[in-house]
């Protein structure tokens, strides 16, 4: 089979589409042929060496994507030909994908391949965010940081389907006019002085502060009302200062860590999760932006149109 891989570590030009042996099954695993795969930072940052990886030299990095069954080994539950999609599954970036039986999302007819690969990781994310890191409520303001990226779309829309007013961060007025398509009834911008007209919106501060940002996790405090939350999943823009929790006592206000693979913990949670998230997309309740796709050949590219952060929908790559 082909497959993107990487045998040292550095910037796009490191990564290599060769030929490699297909994927050994093991008993709790069956074979899918690939069709859409979803292409994320956390890729970015296996091929620089800052994530832990599995496996040897060529290194197959990729999580999500979605697919058809080819060999289902013995597995009842399974037959070749079947849809089937995972978001946590390694070694995605390939034309063939072993996927323990325990990661397998069954597939919908009226979700496609590469809706089941845009959708995945940032949508689960988006789905833990606003339902179990904060218990989302009619009437409430959220404030959602890096409003335009993939799961800041997801989570805006996610957010005013369970009745709350958003408020959405970003960088450039073209990624504003985005997330207000997506829902936001207030979009500011980071050069701007945004914690202020915050509070010319909100005077006493929002119930909730979404922050992937990490640098800018003591402002997310600064514009968070007394008893309010601020939820912590992300760090593209550096590390967080320490959190005083002195600060934490006389305020009242609260900080949760999030990570997705502390709810992805069971076949079952995998299901139920993935099948309201498709349901609200065959519903119409949530949209997504069209993707932009490149041939996985075509690796490279992808790479570097994701580092140039001027993409604003999900970037899938093609087998």
């Amino acid at each position: 089979m082909k497959a993107l891989t990487f045998s040292s570590f550095g910037n796009s030009d490191v990564l290599e589409y060769i030929e490699i042996p297909n994927p050994q099954l093991k008993n709790d695993e069956i074979l899918v042929e690939m069709k859409a795969i979803g292409l994320n930072f956390a890729d970015v940052c296996k091929r620089k060496g800052n994530y832990h990886l599995k496996g040897n030299p060529p290194f197959i990095a990729g999580y999500e994507g979605a697919g058809i069954v080819v060999d289902a080994n013995n597995h009842p539950g399974y037959k070749a030909g079947d849809r089937v999609a995972f978001a946590d599954v390694p070694f995605a970036n390939a034309e063939l994908v072993a996927v323990n039986i325990n990661h397998v999302l069954p597939l919908p007819e009226a979700i496609s391949f590469e809706t089941a690969a845009s959708i995945l990781l940032q949508g689960l994310t988006a789905h833990y965010l606003a339902t179990d890191s904060h218990k989302t409520t009619k009437g409430e303001t959220v404030l959602i940081h890096a409003v335009a990226g993939g799961v800041g779309q997801f989570l805006t829309q996610i957010s005013k389907l369970l009745g709350a007013n958003v408020i959405g961060l970003t960088s450039s007025s073209d990624k504003a006019k985005v997330a207000i398509e997506q829902g936001a009834d207030h979009v500011f911008l980071y050069n701007e002085d945004w914690k202020s007209q915050v509070f010319k919106t909100i005077p006493n501060g929002v119930d909730v502060v979404y922050d992937s940002i990490g640098s800018t996790l003591m402002d997310s405090f600064e514009v968070t009302k007394e008893c309010g939350q601020v939820v912590f999943f992300g760090m593209a823009g550096g590390d967080p200062e320490p959190v005083d929790p002195r600060m934490l006592m006389d305020t009242s206000k609260t900080l949760t860590g999030g990570d997705l693979w502390s709810y992805l913990n069971s076949k079952e949670e995998r299901i139920k999760r993935t099948t309201q998230l498709f349901n609200w997309i065959i519903q119409g309740k949530i949209t997504l932006s069209e993707p932009t796709s490149f041939k996985l050949s075509e690796g490279k590219l992808a790479h570097d149109y994701l580092e140039s952060r001027k993409s604003t929908g999900k970037i899938i790559l093609i087998p």
